[in-house]
This record gives structure tokens, C-alpha cells and sequence, in this order.
């Protein structure tokens, strides 16, 4: 890839690791701090927050097979960690998932980012 995305620089490590305080703090914000919201939302951030990992880890230079087994490793301990008492959530498999889902559709903008790229 060729241009600011190929760019493995600051710029790019700094996305990744804002992007991965983010997910700390939705992730593990307790029980009582998380927003109510309509059914199906949840899944929606999840699946968000995975996908902004897996594009802004992409970006920051990481390999595309290792990314994605460190995220999916991430989003299962995450869900387990939300089921102690001092976070006080329910873990879900349905988010995990979601996350899941999430780390996929990520690295798939990332090639087709990569391709658009390349074609130009």
C-alpha cells in the first residue's frame, strides 16, 4: 500500500493505541456507567469498536493473522473480566460475536482500502 495509509509512522501507532483506550473504557466501564440504550445497540458497539481495533491495528503495521487472534483473544477475556463483581456486567457470547464480526469486517476494509490503493 502506497500513501498516508502504508505510513507505519507515530501518526498511525497513536490511532491504534487511542483506539485501544477506547475499547478499555467501554469495555470495562462498570455496570452502573453504562448507558441504557435499545436492544441490538450494544452489538452495534461492539462490533464498531472490534472493527476501528482491527483497522486502526492494520494501519499501525500489525500482521493481519496475529491482529486478529490477539483481538479475538481480547474480545473472549473482555467478555469473561465484565462477569466479576467490580465490573458487574453480563459477559455475552452474543457480544463476543459481535466483536468477532467486528475484527472481520475491519481487516476486509482494510484489503479493500489496500486494493483501492494499488488500482489507482
Amino acid at each position: 500500500m502506497t500513501g498516508a495509509l502504508a505510513t507505519h509512522g507515530a501518526l498511525s501507532r497513536g490511532a491504534f493505541a487511542v483506539t485501544v483506550l477506547v475499547s478499555l473504557a467501554v469495555l470495562f466501564a462498570p455496570g452502573a456507567d453504562v448507558p441504557s440504550a435499545p436492544p441490538g445497540v450494544d452489538k452495534l458497539v461492539h462490533g464498531t469498536l472490534f472493527a476501528a481495533l482491527a483497522l486502526t491495528g492494520r494501519w499501525a503495521g500489525m500482521a493481519r493473522g496475529v491482529l486478529a487472534g490477539l483481538l479475538i483473544l481480547y474480545a473472549a477475556v473482555s467478555e469473561v473480566l465484565q462477569g466479576i463483581p467490580v465490573i458487574d456486567r453480563s459477559p455475552s457470547v452474543g457480544d463476543w460475536g459481535a466483536d468477532v464480526v467486528g475484527v472481520l469486517v475491519g481487516l476486509f476494509l482494510w484489503a479493500l482500502l489496500g486494493r483501492r490503493r494499488v488500482t489507482r
